[in-house]
This record gives structure tokens, C-alpha cells and sequence, in this order.
């Protein structure tokens, strides 16, 4: 099972937008049991980012880690959302 975290700033309000919107794009994908979805705040996970498979983020993030987080504000504006559903796919490799 991939290991999907979704952080935002506080770890409330954002990532619990892209948190409804992953679930329901995995549920329609056929790949929920597939994923664990994880959802926290940016600052209790820069120490623990190589836990997980795949990293979403609707906050900005360090440069130290930027290649191994998804900018996830398509999430919450709309905009590039096709992209972002692909370049999720092909990370999580499933």
C-alpha cells in the first residue's frame, strides 16, 4: 500500500480540501485500497518526508524538499487539475 501525505500550513483547513478531493479521484480511479492517505501540517513533517511514497502540499515547502512534493493548489483552485491527477498517478505508480 503507497503512503499519500497531504500537509497544508495548519494541517486543518487546505489539506482537508485536498484530502475530499484525492479520496473521491481514488475512489473513481478504482485505487483507494491502495492508498493510505495521510494529513498533517507542514511543520510536524519536514523531519519525516522519506516515509512516504508521495507528498502533497496546498503550502509553500522548503526548497530542500521541493522534488518530492506535488504543489497541490490545482486542489483547491481548479486550475491544472488534469495535471495534477497525472503527475499524482505517476508517482504513486499504481
Amino acid at each position: 500500500m503507497k503512503k499519500l501525505l497531504i500537509m497544508c500550513g495548519a494541517g486543518h483547513a487546505t489539506s482537508t480540501i485536498a484530502v475530499s478531493k484525492v479520496t473521491k479521484w481514488l475512489n473513481d480511479e478504482k485505487l483507494a485500497g491502495k492508498v493510505k492517505i495521510y494529513q498533517s501540517k507542514i511543520a510536524d513533517e519536514l523531519s519525516k518526508i522519506d516515509s512516504y511514497d508521495v507528498v502533497v502540499s496546498t503550502t509553500i515547502v522548503p526548497d530542500s524538499i521541493k522534488d518530492k512534493v506535488i504543489n497541490g493548489l490545482p486542489l483547491l483552485t481548479g486550475v491544472g487539475l488534469n495535471e495534477f491527477f497525472a503527475e499524482l498517478k505517476k508517482r504513486l505508480a499504481i
